[in-house]
């Protein structure tokens, strides 16, 4: 087993590094014409931005000073993102490449054929068309011939000296810069005129540096509009529910549904005000916390935490672990939860006027002794009445189809988070989110309203979920 880990371990390291050396040619090798302090200083930006990812994610699980988890864990958890998406990008440039630079080729092409006809020095604006085989190129003379007028003679004399006889006239130096090949090399680094043999690797270096340009651009750019997405609240989503066994008097009944705060050394106190202050916005009549609240002890986040104790609600606040809760001390959570005035459902069951309202540990919690425990939550309920399970991870439907649940609300997947990651996320979970039917119990799996890592979403936009129950008898 321990060797199977080490293998597995060799392999991830094996790909990141292939990956990341992949980036910096794309990036600083390939733009630029020889080593340098540019492809140095790219080679030290990789790699220190892996340091600060790589200490992040110890910091946070090692419960290092806080103050340091916050230092580490801007840059680390943001380049983590960001080295996704140059990798994507650059992946993307390689398609584009060779298409950018089979244009030029045309186009140099294009004004050399324009350059030896003589098109752009108007040789051919006479009157009467002249042979392909007997066009003369630009900036020669004609040659004389027979037929042609003699040109004056410049001197009267009979004895003059004939041409053949003088001295030959001194030559310009045979310099590079004496040496004229008829090309001349455009500001983009094409050829605008005859094909040169440096006109080839100019091209290159260009092509290079403008799709390296576009795909350092488009990381950027992607990871910042996704970083501003999160920073800027959750929205709020509205799904209506129909339920067979929810009586007529509770039609139109609302629960909030929130999971996957998060709340850490990335987003704190603040983005914990703004998810109350949403959810408080939608009047609901239940508010429903479905895990993964923190990353951090009781202690760190405990000043994040509070404003929980601002959650309103007809029929109170509940909450059920996720599984980090798990790495983040469980038990001092639940009791820190109840202290702000959030009803925690450890494997439990409240009977609402209209249904009942079950919650269970999550699957992580098996490690210590306290995972879910469906018997205890559901097993001598009255089967008449409808249920709502609160249930982090959406794996744990099949057991709620098992017991009769009706509803399952859960979180876990933030929707992929990072696309491409919603594929990853759809190999793991039955639901990646949404509203979908297993059976005769519906699962609603919300996206989230935070982030984990990078505090960054790309194709999956955090929410807060109201989901209305509506009677089918009403």
């Amino acid at each position: 087993m321990v060797v199977v880990f080490v293998l597995a371990a060799l392999l991830v390291v094996g790909v990141l590094v292939t990956a990341n050396w992949y980036v910096w040619r794309r990036l600083f090798r390939d733009t630029t014409r020889a080593p340098g302090p540019v492809r140095r200083i790219g080679a030290a930006v990789i790699a220190g931005g892996w340091v600060l990812t790589v200490g992040a994610l110890v910091a946070e699980r090692a419960g290092a000073p806080f103050w340091l988890q916050r230092v580490l864990a801007w840059p680390g958890f943001l380049w983590l993102a960001l080295s996704l998406y140059l990798l994507l990008a650059v992946l993307a440039g390689d398609i584009v490449r060779p298409l950018l630079r089979r244009y030029l080729e045309r186009r140099a092409d294009a004004r050399q054929a324009w350059a030896t006809t003589g098109v752009e020095t108007g040789v051919e604006t006479s009157a009467s068309p002249v042979a392909a085989d007997e066009r003369i190129p630009a900036g020669t003379a004609p040659p004389q011939t027979s037929d042609t007028p003699d040109a004056p003679q410049t001197s009267d004399t009979p004895d003059a000296p004939q041409t053949s006889d003088t001295p030959d006239t001194p030559k310009a130096p045979d310099t590079p810069s004496s040496r004229t090949t008829g090309t001349t090399e455009g500001a983009d680094g094409s050829d605008a005129g005859a094909a040169s043999p440096l006109a080839r690797p100019s091209r290159r270096l260009f092509v290079s540096r403008v799709v390296a340009g576009a795909a350092a651009a488009a990381a950027v750019g992607t990871v910042g509009y996704g970083t501003y997405g999160v920073l800027s609240g959750p929205k709020v989503k509205r799904v209506t529910v129909p339920l067979a066994r929810l009586p007529r008097a509770a039609h139109g009944f609302r629960i909030a549904v929130v999971s996957d705060i998060h709340l850490g050394p990335v987003l704190g106190r603040g983005f914990a005000q703004q998810v109350v202050d949403t959810i408080n916005s939608t009047q609901p009549d239940l508010v429903a916390v479905v895990g993964d609240l923190v990353d951090g002890s009781v202690k760190d986040l405990g000043p994040a935490a509070a404003p929980l104790s601002q959650l309103k609600a007809r029929h109170g606040a509940y909450f059920v672990t996720g599984n980090h809760e798990y790495f983040s001390g469980a038990e001092q959570w639940v009791a820190e939860v109840r202290r702000l005035g959030l009803l925690p459902l450890e494997n439990a069951r409240t009977e609402l006027p209209h249904f009942d309202l079950a919650g269970v540990n999550d699957v992580a919690g098996e490690d210590e002794g306290q995972g879910p425990d469906y018997a205890r939550a559901l097993g001598d309920r009255d089967r008449s009445r409808a249920c709502v399970l609160l249930a982090h991870q959406p794996v744990q439907i099949h057991d709620a189809v098992d017991h009769g649940v009706d509803l399952q609300l859960s979180g876990h997947t933030h929707g992929g988070q990072l696309w491409p990651g919603n594929l990853i996320a759809r190999a793991a979970n039955p639901t990646v989110a949404g509203l979908e039917r297993y059976g005769d119990t519906q699962l609603y799996v919300s996206r989230g309203a935070g982030a984990w890592g990078p505090p960054t979403r790309v194709g999956a936009p955090s929410d807060i979920t109201v989901i209305e129950l509506a009677s089918r008898k009403a």
